[in-house]
């Protein structure tokens, strides 16, 4: 009788404490979701029906577009973020149109440098977000995490980006690879073994994980943590470097807009003056990151086509802006300072009603 208890106590554990609930939890924030689209890519290759290069953009423009935009508008309808980021909300906005605007007059030799910049930066930004998102699941859900726990999280969502910088081309090491050192056969024999041995470290590394934290904390860490980090890892692992990206920054995206919504919601249901419905906020936040998202990345390149820059150069720069930004604002939105919004809606217990 005494087991039965013990049972449901570590069931509990293993769920963790979701925002909404563990359906929409796991499918959308920890990628549940993506596992059967993988599944069935892998047996039906790109193109094959689910999706082809005349839907791509549409499903581009609901995720990917709208997510990049949702940083700007979170970081926009944040209370608080004037006064507490005053850098990133008036000066970031004016400096990386300065930025785009001069390499525009000198797009032959900037365009291709900034897109493996910002092709570079993505899977980091990508790690990043699912430790991130690890760690708030963890915090969330009562496991505490020692400063060496953290560490090897940290060690292990990096796992993926580490892999995608040293394998795939023109980003990363290929990128800076001037002096084409990469060549050498002693090279090419390292490089050779080491992309067998990554995707064992990054799988393993998740499994030795838990079962560090499960004895080192005394506590087990929720599953949607180690999904987080199992499906960020299985997107680069599984697929060649072109289509890694499409799907990882489809799924990225999803995830994203289905944690930032979570915040703004609560955010804008927690003021006093707020006299709207949950689903007039969840609209309002997701149609604005559509019109956004439009607005960036279709209109604003036709804005310099039309001022007479090359219609290449034009996407190429103000896509990587675009990229560039957003990984700057979110590494400043997304601090769990404990007087910031996004604590208090971390710590709360009551889940957001489906």
């Amino acid at each position: 009788m005494l087991q039965q208890p013990s049972q449901a106590v570590l069931g509990r554990a293993l769920v963790g404490r979701n925002f909404v609930n563990p359906l929409f939890d796991y499918l959308l924030i920890g990628g549940g979701l993506s596992l059967f689209v993988i599944g069935f890519v892998l047996m039906n290759p790109l193109g094959s029906g689910f999706i082809s290069t005349e839907t791509l953009p549409y499903f581009f423009l609901a995720s990917n577009s709208a997510h990049f935009a949702a940083s700007t508008v979170r970081l926009y309808t944040k209370p608080g973020a004037f006064q507490s980021l005053p850098y990133v909300t008036m000066g970031l906005p004016v400096i990386a149109i300065a930025v785009l605007i001069g390499c525009m007059f000198q797009a032959d030799r900037l365009a291709p440098q900034l897109t493996s910049l910002y092709l570079t930066w993505s899977p980091f930004h990508y790690a990043a977000q699912a430790y991130g998102l690890s760690v708030m699941y963890c915090y969330r859900s009562g496991c505490t995490l020692g400063e060496q726990n953290k560490k090897l999280l940290w060690r292990v969502a990096m796992l993926p980006f580490i892999y995608n910088f040293v394998f795939a081309g023109n980003v990363g090491l290929h990128w800076l690879d001037y002096g084409g050192w990469l060549a050498n056969p002693t090279t090419q024999t390292f490089l050779y073994y080491f992309k067998f041995v990554m995707p064992v470290l990054a799988f393993g590394g998740i499994a030795y994980l838990c079962w560090r934290i499960a004895k080192t904390e005394k506590q087990v860490m929720p599953a949607i943590s180690g999904l987080i980090l199992l499906t960020n890892a299985l997107w680069w692992f599984l697929f060649p470097p072109l289509e890694a990206f499409v799907w990882a920054t489809i799924f990225h995206g999803i995830q994203y807009l289905a944690i930032v919504i979570i915040f703004h919601v609560r955010d804008q249901l927690a003021l006093p003056e707020n006299h709207h419905s949950r689903t007039y906020h969840i609209c309002w936040f997701y149609g604005a990151c559509i019109l956004l998202g439009y607005g960036l990345f279709h209109c604003f390149p036709r804005a310099f086509i039309f001022m007479g820059f090359g219609p290449v150069e034009s996407v190429l720069l103000v896509v990587a802006v675009i990229n560039i930004h957003h990984f700057i604002v979110d590494a400043f939105i997304w601090r769990l300072r404990k007087t910031d919004s996004n604590r208090k809606i971390v710590e709360s217990v009551a889940a957001v009603p489906a």
